[in-house]
């Protein structure tokens, strides 16, 4: 190994951040320094080195094999993985010997609205999470004979917030007053006060917690 090549395998492994890990075969045109998390089933270049760690040096790929603790920041996902030992885990804040870990998730979606009185956004919330918050914005202006709006779920119409604006620019944050576990997969409730609903576009963020259990 030249000492240009040691330098190039240690910056990789100190910049630990990649452009995609969903590729299984390498790019046509990668540019100098790219870096890369191999899934399952790499091919080509990439045959064999599944999970590890593909950067682009001097014309052709290197490779790293994680070390249980490394943390890679994912760009085209804008995710933070962790490696276990045996894989890599998605937004980790702890993890022990046997894998159970603490996750800290945003899920992020735009949301158009349909006409109605109320509408639902579909699955968001998972099974078993604790939910911070959900924040939002406005993003195409609410329209309809509403005045307002609230968002919150089936049980509770206003849980994360009421009299909310229906312009473009309009936002919300609905901080939870204490965490709120789902126990079981759950949708967000948008109703209109004062009218129904005809159109617009919310983006919505829901602020969560999920928990592993251990393996055997």
């Amino acid at each position: 190994m030249t000492v240009n090549e040691a330098l190039a395998r240690i910056d990789a492994a100190l910049q630990l951040g990649v452009v995609s890990r969903s590729l299984a075969t390498p790019p046509a045109l990668p540019e100098q320094g790219d870096s890369y998390l191999v899934p399952s089933g790499g091919v080509n270049d990439w045959d064999g080195e599944d999970g590890n760690l593909a950067f682009f040096i001097n014309g052709g790929w290197d490779f790293l094999s994680p070390i249980a603790g490394w943390r890679i920041f994912v760009a085209d996902e804008a995710v933070s993985v962790t490696f276990d030992g045996l894989g890599w885990q998605d937004n980790v804040l702890s993890t022990s010997p046997f894998g159970a870990a603490m996750r800290a998730e945003t899920v992020e979606f735009d949301f158009d609205i349909g006409a109605g009185p109320s509408v639902l956004t579909g699955y968001v919330i998972p099974d078993g999470a604790i939910v911070l918050a959900v924040t939002g914005l406005v993003i195409n202006a609410i329209t309809g004979t509403l005045t307002d709006w609230s968002l919150g779920v089936e049980v509770s119409d206003i849980r994360y917030g009421s009299g909310l604006g229906i312009g473009t620019g309009s936002w919300l944050r609905g901080v939870t007053g204490q965490p709120q576990a789902y126990y079981g997969n759950t949708q967000l409730k948008l109703t209109a006060n004062g009218g129904d609903f005809a159109g617009g576009t919310v983006r919505l963020a829901v602020h969560l917690l999920r928990f592993d259990i251990p393996r055997q």
